[in-house]
């Protein structure tokens, strides 16, 4: 069961992106690494990403032991946001282009656009803009309407991202969750508008409907920013979750926001003892050059040698927790 990885401390998640729409993309990268000891799976909420992250899954061949989740946001998070490029501001630099981890930026005869099948609405293109072409949009889901056919598709967890200031609007999805899913759930969250005190009190009043360890907190340090792997990258992440350690909440707390190979390195010599480790931005970056490939796979060359990379990154992780 899910709830076992995280009560031996052993959960490895891969992030392929709330916002995560290419489908073949996830399917590799669900396959590479399942292969590699991954066994949580945090997935786009929409029913073509979950077949598709099955269908990686049978293509390791390895189904039991592994779990998928899906995600979903309120208004203004950028896990369920996407960039878009006003045509008669942009200028055709490529900066944007240069800095997305998904490529999901393209090029046309005079200017660049978005791919929203990739784009995750990390906001990096917006930082680099020169000319102020690019803006960040939510995409609105109506979960009453979203979650029965992935619940139906047997999914092992929702995961809310309560980021925002918005109360009204995370009680009323955290409540449309927990009436249709009574599996394990998690609260993606961090304290970029909140402050330790309000967090603390959001937490808790989404914890007073659910029982004891039945919900993960992700404590995303810095959401979207692990492309480094250095120990400053990843002391977000660690500083987030010591705030729910020392609150002794009946949770599981998995490490997530900026992680990388440093950070239950990091956790562990600080005496953060985290039940998982959640690495969407880093894991992807070190094996893009690989799942990039059409032939990626077909190709067992190609596709053992981003395996090794993914295995280092999974073994280095699990390390160094318990």
């Amino acid at each position: 069961m899910l709830k076992d990885l995280f009560v031996a401390k052993k959960c490895f998640k891969l992030v392929c992106g709330a916002g995560n729409e290419d489908a073949a993309e996830v399917e590799k990268l669900v396959a590479l690494y399942s292969l590699a000891g991954c066994n949580f799976f945090d997935l786009c909420a929409k029913p073509e990403i979950v077949d598709a992250a099955k269908r990686g899954l049978a293509y390791a061949g390895i189904c039991d032991d592994r779990y998928l989740s899906v995600s979903v946001g309120i208004q203004g998070d950028p896990h369920v946001s996407k960039a878009a490029i006003n045509q008669n501001l942009c200028k055709n630099c490529s900066a944007c282009r240069k800095v997305c981890l998904q490529n999901a930026i393209q090029d046309n005869e005079s200017s660049h656009f978005v791919n929203k099948t990739r784009c995750i609405g990390c906001g990096k293109c917006i930082s680099v803009c020169p000319f102020g072409a690019i803006s960040i949009t939510s995409e609105f889901k109506d979960l009453k309407e979203v979650l029965p056919p992935l619940i139906a598709k047997g999914i092992d967890c929702i995961e809310l991202h309560a980021l925002g200031e918005n109360e009204q609007e995370v009680e009323d999805k955290w409540n449309d969750i927990n009436s249709c899913f009574d599996g394990l759930l998690s609260i993606c969250i961090d304290r970029s508008k909140l402050g330790n005190e309000k967090l603390l009190k959001r937490v808790n009043r989404m914890l007073e409907c659910r029982k004891p360890n039945s919900t993960i907190i992700q404590a995303d340090g810095a959401p979207m920013s692990g492309g480094d792997d250095d120990f400053k990258t990843t002391l977000q992440t660690v500083a987030t979750a010591e705030i729910f350690q020392n609150a002794k909440l009946p949770v599981f707390i998995l490490l997530s926001g900026g992680t990388n190979s440093k950070s239950t390195e990091l956790a562990k010599q600080c005496g953060i003892v985290a039940h998982g480790v959640a690495i969407g931005s880093y894991a992807r970056k070190i094996v893009r050059k690989y799942i990039d490939r059409e032939d990626f796979l077909e190709n067992k060359d190609v596709f053992n040698e981003a395996l090794i990379i993914a295995k280092n990154l999974v073994d280095t992780s699990l390390k160094y927790m318990g």
